[in-house]
């Protein structure tokens, strides 16, 4: 996916992707979701999402709500803060070893 939100350009074609996530659920489930954390050349990070209606990853229109996919510009801290709360340690170690010390 590609996609130009405030004069830049995210693309999933080009970027490193550093981690993934699924929440286990099936495509069919409304409740299914799954993220993927992407750094860009110009070391800007950002997620692609998708999910079903009942996510956040969902549009609504009316009373008809569907599933969408996405992307998501993220901060270096977000990034940072989406890898911890998913338990990617050895992806901080990689990608953040400059930001973290040893306890």
């Amino acid at each position: 996916m590609r996609k130009v939100i405030e004069k830049k350009v995210y693309d999933t074609e080009t970027a490193i992707l550093i981690a993934e996530y699924w929440n286990g659920l099936g495509q069919g489930d409304f409740r299914y979701y799954e993220e993927s954390l992407y750094k860009t050349r110009k070391c800007g990070y950002f997620l692609y999402g998708s999910g079903g209606p009942l996510t956040k990853y969902s549009e609504s229109n009316g009373n008809q709500t569907w599933g969408i996919s996405t992307i998501i510009p993220l901060s270096k801290e977000e990034a940072y803060e989406w890898l911890e709360n998913n338990g990617e340690t050895e992806a901080i170690e990689e990608y953040f070893s400059n930001d973290i010390d040893e306890a």
